[in-house]
């Protein structure tokens, strides 16, 4: 399994929460599905 850094991390977190991506379109756009950002801990 993939593990993501820190800080690629933070940015999905920031792109979602303060400029209201949605999450299909940042997993289509990073390539990681949706469900792998809810279990990025």
């Amino acid at each position: 399994m993939k593990q993501y850094g820190e800080e690629f991390k933070k940015k999905i977190i920031r792109l979602y929460l303060e400029e209201g991506q949605r999450l299909r379109g940042l997993a289509d756009e990073y390539g990681v599905s949706k469900s792998r950002y809810i279990k990025m801990d």
